[in-house]
């Protein structure tokens, strides 16, 4: 069901990197070299492909003419032949270098220096001398994970940013993401080589701190998601370069090796859980700094924290307030060198030798044997070998976590709550088999007190343990008398049960919950791309139907261009049916609707019953009227928000409702974004899961359809564009003001011009942002006629982009700029980004074709000829550009003028019959459409007013459609599905259905 791969790791290598690097906790008083050498951090196995360390200042600002004599001077150096040029920016300001080596060498590349950088960090560290005072911050993950040394690449990285000398520099045009200008602002030059170091802005992040983290944070990233380094490494580097998800797969596919969307918000999240346990492990060292209670092994300990559990350990017993453990009051009344005695040289130890009677804890041997136990027991469960080993010895053994009915005492808690957990009132299961859907179940029933949930070790574990610590880790280095093993026994007995089993209690059930959570609010997003992509129904007049039976159903009939043409309130199911009948058939006859769309909330089946009477009965005759069901949800919501009183003011909230119903199916997209997407209802358990993690990515999801499909810039709403990739309310607000005070944009390059838009914020929307060709020329067309005609000047024609001056500023300047006409660009129509026009041009000239061509089927067989003759891949390397680069241009080239791939998704399911639940029979086969995706199964409305359940178990690869474009091998809402019934328990409303086939 995932459509992230699923890793493949060894469990060992998992719980060692995540849990492994626990503190060798000791007091100050801790002065035994032997003994403190036990507590020196892990030594890293250093590795070919570790990220660099570069000591980079912040970029300076660097002027124009400063930046074009540079330029000048690089593509002086271009012209010598032979030259291969391996980079491609990662900016739309920078020059799109020329991208010509293979995968190979660069990650060779990548490997030397990332190598020498971590043989550089190294020796620094291993300095005892050298004060901590290098930068915590996230961007020092990056600048150890991915800050690339610049030095020495001029040669073969050129800019090409200006194309006033009329050739074509290689990739010059995407140095700006303009067709023919130089950009507006100089922004920040970078290059990207693929899996090669890249220089980062020393302004990436926010966090500033003096510690550096004891651990790598690309190597980190790499083994909890499973991908290369390198990967990493540019992962994080574009990220803190402010590049949006959306851009970065689809126009940086070389740096990320073709990683998807969701894999990407996946090593985002995991980032970010990084960096935040860096920045708790700052704040918590600056604490107990102040405290004056840190040490240098409580400092290495911290530093080596890479879970927050692990942090927690490391730092319960230094919180404010804290009494101490016990093991800290023993070391307060000088029992640590009894302790250490113990170990080191117990044929000396003399614990009478300790008591005070007069001294509450030293005044009898009772008392000083439970101290030193005490002791013993806090350094044993802060060894960083021995948490090893227990964690090693758990992953070989059943681990499993148990859940049981608790003892009610609440009035709050009613039975139908208890029935809902009946599954979980005496369950078990495996830590590795379960399911994520059931940890979330068990959570909340744990939550509710309904549940009394445990993890429960075998005793094997503990026996072993024990036997392990006594023999060989723990073993006291000499003779040691009966009642000082006794002490050396209980001590170890009681580091397990008081202090190790609560620990990995706590680490089970945090990763599960952490897993469970992050895999829920994946199948959420997927859900709402699959809701939110479904094809439209345009060119149709719709009738909007929001069900309901005191109040009537609301009813509202669109345009085919979402216009508002009619409202009104008609009242089916009051004993007026027959009456109402007459009023909606002159509705649809008038406006000459044939498409009903229902709303599936209340009173929606007596709703569909009625329409689909009238419709076997052919009353609406001429018109052939069929209707759908759509989903509701968040629509009563959005009636009543700011945004639908700007939209319909003076229209009732419950007629809004039918309208936003209506405009699910003629474009899902648009109206459903207007809605927060958590309202939507695709999805489970959505109120136990991180509201933080749920909100960033279902935000993420919705940025990212609606700028892979694209966007209209001259007639699209506010609320879509805000959308795009790279905008924000502000920004689309800006957008639309300026449309409305200058009129209609004529190419991208206009984009500029508009108020809190920058070079970078262009470069992420730019190539989702569509100029309707037709529309710009006719609007030229008259602006031209309009100039020409009442004062007879010359009009002055401009390419795109390009801009009118005049020597003399002020009022002469605006004077002939008015005058100024800019010309469109065929390719502001396509998904090619303004950066990539130079190289699309170059293949135009190539292959022999023309801008006019652009959509064709002259184009469409142009370009597969020339593919088929020469190779996609020896034409981009005959361009010098990539070829991912060039298979966006071609795809650009060759789609239709209106493209729109989400007619590749199903659309909307009419139907002019209805099926009751007690006419299923088992066996029988129905068609349906999928209503919702869960973890344990997909939900299927069939028809019959009650969604049918295929278990998860049920649906397997051969079943899915290995010819439709998918973006999981999971199903989504609103794809059409064969179904066989297995089983219908009437009382209960439940049907279980069998898939056959996806339609």
């Amino acid at each position: 069901m995932s459509s992230l791969p699923r890793r493949a790791k060894v469990q060992t290598a998992v719980y060692k990197d995540e849990f492994s690097s626990f503190s060798e906790l000791s007091s100050a008083s801790e002065g035994d070299d032997k003994e403190d050498s036990t507590w020196e951090p892990q030594k890293k196995v250093p590795r070919s492909s570790k990220q660099p360390v570069c000591k980079q200042s912040k970029p300076k600002r660097v002027s124009r003419a400063k930046t074009n004599a540079k330029k000048n001077a690089v593509q002086m150096s271009e012209g010598s032949e032979g030259v291969t040029v391996k980079e491609e920016v990662l900016n739309s300001s920078v020059a799109i270098a020329d991208v010509d080596l293979e995968d190979r060498k660069n990650k060779l590349d990548t490997m030397q220096t990332l190598k020498r950088a971590k043989t550089k960090r190294k020796n620094s560290a291993q300095s005892p001398s050298a004060p901590r005072t290098k930068k915590l911050k996230a961007d020092e993950e990056t600048n150890q994970a991915s800050n690339f040394k610049s030095e020495g690449n001029s040669a073969e990285t050129p800019s090409t940013s200006t194309l006033g000398d009329g050739a074509c520099k290689k990739e010059e045009s995407e140095d700006d993401c303009t067709s023919g200008q130089s950009p507006l602002k100089k922004v920040k030059t970078e290059t990207c080589p693929q899996g090669q170091p890249v220089t980062l802005p020393a302004s990436a992040d926010n966090i500033t701190e003096e510690v550096e983290m004891s651990w790598d944070i690309v190597q980190v990233l790499s083994e909890r998601t499973n991908i290369e380094p390198w990967v990493c490494a540019n992962i994080i580097r574009l990220f803190n370069d402010d590049n949006t998800i959306p851009f970065i797969v689809r126009y940086r596919k070389e740096l990320i090796n073709n990683l998807d969307a969701d894999c990407l918000r996946e090593v985002q999240q995991t980032l970010e859980e990084l960096r935040a346990v860096a920045k708790k492990v700052r704040s918590t060292i600056q604490k107990i700094k102040k405290e004056g209670k840190m040490t240098e092994c409580l400092l290495r300990a911290l530093l080596n924290c890479k879970t927050s559990e692990e942090l927690e350990h490391v730092s319960v017993p230094y919180k404010t307030g804290s009494k101490g453990t016990k093991a800290q009051r023993a070391r307060q009344l000088g029992l640590e060198e009894a302790a250490r005695t113990l170990l080191e040289n117990p044929g000396k130890l003399n614990l009478l030798s300790y008591i005070q009677p007069s001294v509450k804890g030293l005044s009898a041997l009772q008392d000083i044997e439970t101290g030193v136990q005490h002791i013993l027991a806090d350094m044993i469960a802060k060894d960083r070998d021995t948490l090893d080993f227990i964690r090693k010895l758990c992953q070989n053994r059943y681990i499993s976590i148990q859940s049981s009915l608790a003892k009610i005492s609440s009035k709050k808690v009613s039975e139908k709550d208890v029935d809902k957990f009946h599954l979980y009132h005496n369950f078990s299961c495996n830590i590795r088999t379960i399911h994520h859907h059931q940890i979330l179940a068990i959570n909340r029933g744990e939550n509710l007190k309904i549940l009394m949930v445990k993890v429960n070790i075998p005793d094997g574990v503990k026996n072993e343990f024990c036997r392990w610590c006594i023999q060989n880790r723990w073993r006291p280095r000499g003779f040691a008398r009966p009642e000082l093993m006794k002490i050396l026994h209980n001590s170890v007995d009681d580091s397990f049960k008081r202090l190790i089993y609560p620990l990995l209690c706590r680490e089970f059930r945090a990763k599960l919950t952490s897993d469970a959570e992050k895999e829920s609010v994946m199948m959420f997003g997927r859900n709402l791309r699959q809701l939110l992509l479904t094809s439209p129904v345009p060119g149709r007049t719709l009738m909007g139907v929001d069900p309901g039976y005191k109040h009537g159903c609301k009813l509202a009939i669109i345009s085919p261009t979402s216009q508002i043409l009619h409202t009104d309130v008609v009242y089916l199911h009051c004993g007026q049916g027959y009456r109402e009948a007459e009023k909606i058939k002159r509705l649809l006859l008038n406006f000459n609707c044939s498409t009903v769309v229902i709303g599936n909330g209340t009173a929606c089946r007596e709703t569909e019953a009625y329409f689909a009477d009238l419709i076997m009965k052919n009353y609406f005759a001429p018109l052939d009227v069929v209707y759908c069901i759509v989903s509701e949800a968040g629509a009563s919501i959005y009636s009543v928000s700011p945004e639908a009183n700007k939209e319909m003011p003076g229209l009732d909230p419950n007629l809004r409702s039918a309208v936003s119903i209506a405009r699910r199916v003629q474009d899902p997209l648009a109206e459903l974004v207007k809605i927060e997407p958590k309202h939507i209802g695709v999805g489970m358990y959505q109120h136990d899961v991180s509201q933080t993690l749920l909100k960033a990515t279902l935000d993420s999801v919705v940025e990212e359809c609606v700028s892979f499909v694209g966007v209209d810039i001259n007639i699209c709403s506010e609320v879509l564009l805000r959308h795009i990739a790279g905008l924000n309310a502000n920004r689309a607000k800006n957008v639309i003001e300026w449309r409305e005070k200058n009129g209609p944009f004529i190419n991208r390059e206009q984009l500029k011009k508009v108020k809190g838009l920058g070079p970078k914020s262009f470069q992420q929307c730019a190539g989702f942002i569509r100029v309707n060709q037709e529309f710009a020329r006719k609007f030229c067309s008259s602006q031209q006629t309009e100039s020409a005609g009442p004062s007879q000047g010359a009009v002055v024609t401009l390419p795109a982009g390009a801009e009118g001056t005049n020597e003399k500023q002020g009022k002469k300047k605006n004077k002939t700029a008015a005058n100024v006409v800019l010309k469109p660009d065929p390719l502001d129509q396509t998904c090619i980004h303004p950066e990539s026009y130079d190289i699309a041009r170059r293949f135009l000239s190539f292959m022999g074709g023309t801008l006019c061509e652009i959509g064709k089927p002259e184009m469409q067989q142009k370009i597969q000829s020339l593919i088929e003759k020469e190779g996609i891949e020896k034409i981009a390397e005959r361009l010098q550009t990539t070829v991912h680069t060039l298979q966006i241009v071609v795809d650009g080239l060759s789609q239709p003028e209106s493209f729109d791939f989400r007619t590749d998704f199903d659309k909307p399911d009419f139907k002019r019959s209805i099926v009751c639940l007690n006419d299923l029979q088992v066996g029988t086969v129905l068609t349906g459409k999928v209503e919702n995706a869960t973890l344990f199964g997909i939900f299927v409305d069939i028809g019959v007013g009650k969604d049918g359940l295929i278990p998860i178990r049920n649906i397997t690869e051969a079943k899915l459609s290995k010819t439709k474009k998918r973006k999981s091998l999971g199903l989504g809402p609103g794809e059409r599905v064969e179904v066989q019934v297995l089983n219908i328990d009437v009382p209960r409303s439940r049907i279980t259905l069998d898939l056959i086939r996806v339609l």
